[in-house]
């Protein structure tokens, strides 16, 4: 790695953990491109010389957040025998992690970025500690850019145990997201009517519903 790399991985690092700090301290909602800047000891120009607006530095900064869930989802899916099964589980994974930190999730799924795999992999060149399991051990769900295509790698092992059509896969694809995001939303609000077990409990029952409505 030449110079200007490791300078540009060494900066990048400094207002990711600046913009970290100030999420566990204050919530994300409360980040601002001055805070980082001051927090990292640096002048808010010099933030966009290695990010494109704060979008894009909450984008890197909360790549920590999503490893949560891709280190718990392996004693999901470890006992699961069948392709419905095995969505069900990464969903009830995902949902649990989502719904406790839902202004991060909204920030990583619903970002005008759609570079998961991409952002992840530069992340962990400027951290690698943190990366605690070998990188061709993540499920190919897992690499995919947006939500969409995620949800859509596990939908099509189901088309191949002829759990569901390949005519029904998009539909069926956006009816479970709408019904994460709605739930989701919810939870942004601070909807006080909503308990995370519940609405996983709840959101899994309607993703079982859809999926074996053949």
């Amino acid at each position: 790695m030449d110079k200007k790399s490791i300078k540009k991985k060494r900066m990048m690092g400094y207002f990711i953990e600046a913009a970290q700090k100030i999420i566990e301290d204050e919530g994300i909602k409360n980040v601002t491109i001055r805070k980082v800047a001051d927090l990292a000891g640096y002048n808010s120009a010099t933030l966009y010389n290695y990010f494109q607006n704060l979008n894009h530095l909450l984008y890197f900064a909360s790549m920590k957040y999503l490893m949560y869930y891709i280190y718990s989802l392996p004693s999901y899916v470890k006992s699961t025998n069948t392709a419905s099964e095995k969505l069900l589980k990464v969903w009830e994974c995902f949902l649990y992690n989502s719904y406790n930190s839902p202004d991060i999730y909204n920030t990583i799924f619903f970002n005008e970025f759609n570079t998961i795999s991409a952002t992840m992999e530069e992340y962990y060149e400027i951290y690698p500690e943190e990366l605690k399991i070998d990188a061709d051990e993540l499920f190919p769900m897992i690499l995919q850019d947006n939500i969409y295509d995620r949800n859509s790698v596990l939908l099509d092992d189901c088309i191949k145990e002829g759990l569901i059509s390949e005519s029904d896969k998009d539909e069926i694809n956006e009816m479970i997201i709408l019904i994460y995001r709605g739930t989701l939303v919810g939870f942004m609000n601070g909807d006080n009517r909503q308990n995370v077990p519940e609405s996983v409990k709840r959101n899994i029952k309607h993703i079982e519903r859809l999926i074996h409505k053949k």
